[in-house]
């Protein structure tokens, strides 16, 4: 029977795959669709199928300490089923596809130092080196300037909302890994990140006055929000079940896989241009992957 660690690696290899394939899709997604309404009805209905999920399958736990690990879920909701997703897809919709795929993968830099500070994860010399050389990749994809265009109207300020949005995510990784370890269930993580975030962006919908869109919305559109929510899906059912098994350091590095997939599928399908210091710089960020992800983790029992 194979280990809870190798388990835990093939669930963060098949969300490197849906997150490759996830980003582009979501860019083509989001055209002509408002980023707070496509991603509170995202959120509302995954939310939900994991609340049944975790009655049906009993993952409540034991009753002790749960004040304090439901402050813990409404944390993880808020920044990462909320705000975080209001960002990133505000920036999806004004750069492109594969400069949104490359910023989000230097997840694993913030995760690695997040995860050393407050969870002791080790790092050894080589992730040191493999963070130097993201950072490299990051400061060099910076230098890149791309043209806007009607799919990509303002690329920088979308780059930031990206950059911003990927730094909470790590928090909120580090957070859930950590209410894992307290004893909760990766079910109930996953209900209470969707849900949470969910309430969030529909308050924001409703503050902006954009929560009757939901109304005027055409059959493509539920089609496409459909197909968005079922993607978005497997990526929360596979990540939050592989940090219940391994040390949230290396499944977030997995994850850089991911960017090639991206990259190629936005050029080709939707004529994403791929300036030089573009790919040097995402060149840079996957080298600097590889190393991480030849460190053996540190396996972590929850």
């Amino acid at each position: 029977m194979a280990s809870k660690e190798v388990i835990g690696t093939l669930l963060a290899f098949c969300t490197a795959i849906i997150s490759g394939f996830a980003i582009f899709a979501n860019k083509f997604f989001i055209i002509g669709l408002d980023p707070v309404v496509f991603t509170a009805l995202r959120a509302i209905i995954i939310g939900l199928v994991f609340l049944v999920m975790s009655l049906v399958f009993n993952s409540w736990g034991k009753k002790e300490n749960k004040k304090l690990r439901w402050g813990y879920l409404v944390v993880i909701g808020l920044i990462g089923g909320g705000l975080a997703f209001l960002w990133f897809f505000s920036g999806l919709k004004i750069t492109t596809g594969g400069r949104a795929a490359f910023l989000h993968k230097t997840l694993p830099l913030y995760v690695l130092v997040l995860a050393f500070l407050f969870l002791k994860e080790k790092i050894t010399k080589k992730q040191v080196f493999a963070m130097l050389l993201m950072i490299g990749g990051i400061a060099v994809m910076s230098f890149s300037s791309i043209v806007p265009s009607a799919l990509w109207l303002n690329p920088q300020m979308g780059d930031a909302l990206i950059l911003g949005a990927t730094i909470l995510w790590a928090f909120e990784n580090v957070i859930a890994k950590k209410a894992m370890l307290r004893g909760e269930h990766n079910f109930v993580v996953s209900f209470a990140r969707m849900f949470f975030g969910a309430v969030f962006l529909f308050g924001v919908a409703l503050l902006r006055g954009k929560i009757w869109l939901i109304f005027g919305l055409t059959g493509t559109q539920w089609f496409y929000i459909a197909l968005s929510t079922i993607i978005l899906f497997g990526y929360v059912l596979t990540y939050y079940w592989a940090i219940r098994y391994i040390n949230v350091s290396k499944a977030a590095t997995i994850l850089l896989l991911s960017p090639v997939i991206t990259l190629v599928l936005g050029g080709v399908f939707l004529g994403e241009p791929m300036p030089v210091l573009q790919l040097a710089g995402s060149a840079l960020i996957l080298v600097g992957a590889y190393f991480i992800a030849t460190v053996k983790s540190e396996f972590s029992r929850v």
